[in-house]
């Protein structure tokens, strides 16, 4: 869809539902967001339209550079190990992010396709097929050689098994928070830019949050959704639950000229080997991008290193050789060293602090929660709303702390 048909759409679609909003503000709920992230900023966005006044609070602003959220792109796919609670998810995601395209008139989801490479076991993908099928997606599974014939220029060495993803894709990552973070103060929201922590708790309520300048942000329900400060901001009830892990991108420019290596060329790939490597070809031009979803060392995300390390760059090279030959010596043009908030078992955490009736939680990516934002979003929303239930997944009695 071009800019002006874009833009032509988006003046057909109502910003908020006038009477889901008067009979919200009719309560006089004010809700605090701490964190404007991939799921806080869609979160504050959701209840905004929803009908709450929300302020929306985040240390260093709307996707940057220390955040979960931040670089320049994500995957977005389906194959999730047959959990159908998150393939749901994805297709609901997709539908919103398809519909905020629209209002944004800035396509920021580009459905390249999801290729997965399958050296050995291809369970991961093989036991998500019916629900991917049932929640109205496609997959398809290829052979070898009908995967060699599409895409002439990939290795598929070793690989036994693949399949293919047509409406998936990836997101752009730092540019889809700062269009959140847009609407929702255009919509009417509050957004302020400052360290937060837990304010005066009183009765089994939290009353504030605490800013750095001194000044207590009052409201009736606060959603912390911090990202991998969750452990700083509330350390009894999330403590080693979430960490915060060192994971590293990199970024591998290819020949002059070369179109193969560029979107609707290449789709997003992922490999599942002994641990799972993806890729995302084009990136704004920064080449192709190459990491490995594993998760790495504990880290402080606020004071963290972050320069590349050698043998994480060495191994990303192996990767790379295999599945893009004609890269096996392409240049390293960019790199990224950021981190997942990991939770002790990789799925999220959405649902009510443990002791504090009046706050909820949302975190826990685990590296693969930014394309469920918008359904995160909505999800929270009716929580706080009290017209949703928790996902027993995402339930914090689940979660057991790291030794």
């Amino acid at each position: 869809m071009d800019r002006r048909r874009f833009l032509a759409s988006a003046a057909a679609l109502p910003l908020v539902d006038p009477l889901a909003r008067l009979a919200t503000i009719a309560r006089g709920d004010h809700v605090v967001v701490v964190g404007a992230g991939a799921f806080g900023g869609w979160t504050a966005l959701s209840l905004l339209r929803a009908g709450f006044r929300v302020t929306l609070v985040d240390a260093w602003g709307a996707g940057n550079s220390r955040s979960s959220s931040g670089d320049e792109t994500r995957v977005i796919r389906a194959g999730y190990n047959g959990q159908a609670v998150y393939i749901r998810m994805v297709a609901r995601a997709a539908a919103l992010w398809k519909e905020n395209e629209v209002r944004w008139g800035r396509r920021v989801f580009f459905p390249i396709g999801c290729l997965w490479m399958c050296p050995g076991d291809d369970a991961f993908v093989r036991t998500s097929m019916a629900p991917i099928r049932a929640s109205g997606l496609a997959i398809e599974e290829w052979t070898v050689a009908e995967a060699q014939r599409r895409f002439p220029h990939m290795g598929f060495a070793g690989v036994r098994s693949v399949f293919f993803e047509p409406a998936m894709g990836y997101l752009l990552a730092r540019e889809s928070c700062e269009l959140v973070r847009e609407s929702f103060v255009r919509e009417g929201g509050d957004y302020v830019v400052a360290a937060a922590r837990a304010g005066r708790i009183t009765g089994g309520r939290l009353g504030s949050v605490a800013l750095a300048s001194g000044q207590q942000l009052e409201a009736d329900r606060f959603v912390i959704a911090c990202g991998p400060w969750m452990s700083q901001f509330f350390p009894d009830a999330i403590g080693r639950r979430i960490v915060a892990t060192r994971q590293e991108v990199f970024y591998f420019g290819s020949p002059a000229g070369a179109t193969a290596y560029e979107p609707g060329s290449t789709p997003v790939w992922v490999h599942l080997g002994d641990h799972i490597t993806y890729g995302i070809p084009g990136n704004e031009r920064r080449g192709m991008k190459v990491a490995d979803d594993t998760a790495g060392p504990e880290v402080d995300p606020t004071s963290m290193d972050r320069l590349p390390d050698a043998a994480r760059l060495a191994d990303a090279r192996v990767v790379l050789r295999d599945r893009f030959p004609a890269l096996a010596n392409a240049p390293l043009v960019e790199s990224r060293v950021c981190q997942y908030e990991e939770s002790s078992d990789g799925h999220y955490l959405v649902d009510r602090h443990p002791e504090l009736a009046n706050v909820w939680l949302a975190g826990g990516g685990s590296g693969h929660g930014f394309k469920m934002g918008p359904a995160i979003g909505e999800h929270v929303t009716s929580l706080v709303m009290g017209t949703g239930a928790v996902e027993p997944l995402f339930a914090w009695s689940r979660l057991r702390p790291r030794p």
